[in-house]
């Protein structure tokens, strides 16, 4: 708890304004600006507010001519990007989309995911991502329960719309284009110029849960009202002002999005490609001299795995920051990444709902293989019993998280009450004696097998770590005896000599006897879904 000691206070303020000036001076953010630029920087916030279209504006501002943001079909400078988002705008507030609608973007990552969010978002609507692997049944289900009044979509995705138009009776849907000419979505009506007072309050960006644990839920988002969540990751991470940053991650899920709107406030040249390929993206990387990756651990994983042949045909030394989160990344996967790619790596451990919780440095990394690092600044993390009581050091328990990025609801309620201003985020994990957490694995997915509570991700960190192991779940089976039992679903390396045997005796070699699997199956792959997140499904279930 915070003192209430008027003393008390004061220190924190003042070093907490020392800590946001000297951060954010570092990453580029403090320049003076030139009279002309200074007074358009006011307009874009007097127009906007602090909302992304501001961070245009700002871009346009300082950058004019430089280039804002590179996609499959080309690039758009700064005053590009500006225009065209406020062009939209007009468009979308000529027929009368404004505050109080709800308007769903299911598109891939292109200007016209970006020019749509940032146009909407500055009329204050609150905008919706939707999962670009829903099907139409699943994508109409979310437009029904997000309650949304409009639609841009993607061609591909036009029985989406269908069937969302179906489910609602009224929805009104516009196509996102990805040609390089005109603008980014069909709008009927044409551009009107002119200054709109900003809205009382910005809209709201909803993002959905993965549904891991049940259908995607709405965790909704406003614009941070204080520079915290900002000063926490670049107190962290070396990100500066006019990064080429290169977003892998899908732009409708937290993580690309938040990176999307990092990029935006740095004014980063932001560069898209509407599919992941391992090699594209290393291609991009030496084609732009890409300083900033993102990533989730599943594409972490395909670049690692590039035959080193194509592996060594790029460039990449220019990469200085690689970040991965959305998903646990497995020890041996980081130090395999950074032997490949140097040390740059960086992991974020945090939700759609709890934001950043921990960030795991490459010295981290090296030190610590499986841990997500520390809070960063102005977050807490506790580890708590059943109770809600602290525990001691290197015990296990549930994790909670007390920060500003914290979302301000989720539909159908948050996973559990907040205590003291902590969050639960249903996790278990454990914090070693130098501050550094590391997350065992989900409450939901706890095995009791003979009245021992195992946690299956323990144990598939370390099967990952054998050489032979390409991937590997562990899962439940119903057993008489033991009332569960631990079955671990393997996939080879290669053409790699491995046994039920060996596998078995490498868990009992390193982990308690009771966390060894009874079983172990082979398998040619296992289920991810687009973020990397492990399916726990088991294709041999008796």
């Amino acid at each position: 708890m915070t003192s209430r000691h008027p003393l008390d206070r004061l220190s924190a303020a003042v070093e907490g304004a020392v800590t946001t000036v000297t951060t954010l001076a570092g990453a580029g953010l403090a320049r003076p600006l030139t009279p002309a630029a200074t007074v358009r920087a006011a307009l874009a916030l007097a127009r906007g507010g602090i909302t992304p279209v501001a961070a245009c504006g700002i871009g346009s501002a300082r950058f004019a001519t430089e280039p804002a943001l590179v996609d499959d079909v080309g690039t758009l400078s700064f005053a590009q990007l500006d225009r065209r988002v406020r062009d939209l705008a007009d468009t979308f507030a000529g027929i009368g989309v404004g505050r109080g609608d709800r308007i769903g973007v299911l598109c891939r990552n292109h200007r016209g995911f970006v020019e749509a969010t940032v146009a909407l978002s500055s009329l204050g609507a609150d905008v919706v991502f939707l999962n670009t692997s829903f099907a139409p049944p699943q994508a109409g289900a979310v437009v029904v329960q997000q309650r949304l009044t409009g639609l841009v979509h993607d061609d591909e995705f036009a029985p989406h719309a269908r069937d969302a138009r179906d489910a609602t009776g009224g929805l009104r849907t516009w196509r996102a284009r990805t040609d390089a000419d005109g603008p980014s979505v069909d709008v009927p009506g044409s551009v009107r110029h002119r200054f709109r007072i900003p809205p009382l309050s910005p809209g709201r960006f909803v993002l959905l849960t993965s549904g891991s644990t049940g259908e995607p839920k709405g965790a909704a988002r406003s614009v941070p009202r204080s520079l915290d969540p900002l000063v926490a990751l670049l107190d962290r991470m070396p990100l500066h002002v006019r990064d080429v940053t290169l977003v892998s991650s899908p732009l409708f899920h937290a993580w690309g999005f938040g990176q999307l709107g990092l990029g935006l406030v740095l004014s980063s040249t932001i560069v898209v490609q509407e599919r992941f390929d391992p090699e594209a993206v290393l291609a991009a990387v030496e084609r732009h001299r890409v300083r900033v990756l993102t990533l989730v651990p599943v594409m972490v994983k395909r670049l690692v795995e590039l035959p080193e042949p194509t592996r060594r045909r790029y460039d990449t030394s220019s990469l200085a920051v690689v970040a991965s989160s959305g998903a646990h990344l497995p020890g041996s996967l980081a130090a395999r990444f950074m032997d490949l790619y140097g040390d740059v790596l960086y992991n974020v451990y945090g939700s759609t709902e709890e934001g950043w919780a921990a960030i795991a440095t490459p010295h981290d990394l090296r030190s610590a293989p499986g841990t997500v690092g520390t809070p960063p600044w102005r977050t807490e993390v506790r580890i708590v019993d059943g109770h809600g009581a602290v525990v001691p050091t290197a015990m296990s328990g549930g994790i909670v998280v007390r920060s500003r990025l914290l979302v301000e609801g989720v539909d159908g309620g948050r996973r559990g009450p907040a205590t003291d201003g902590y969050q639960p985020t249903g996790d278990v994990g454990r914090i070693d004696e130098h501050g550094r957490l590391f997350v065992e694995g989900r409450q939901d997915d706890m095995i009791v097998s003979g009245g021992e509570n195992v946690y299956p991700q323990e144990v598939e960190e370390l099967i990952a770590r054998h050489p032979a192991v390409a991937d590997v779940a562990v899962v439940a089976v119903d057993d008489a005896e033991f009332g569960q039992r631990l079955r671990a679903l393997v996939v080879r390396r290669g053409d790699a000599a491995l046994s039920e045997d060996v596998v078995r005796a490498y868990v009992r070699d390193h982990l308690a006897r009771y966390k060894v699997p009874r079983e172990v199956r082979f398998l040619d792959k296992l289920p991810h879904n687009d973020v990397g997140k492990l399916v726990r499904t088991d294709p041999h279930r008796n």
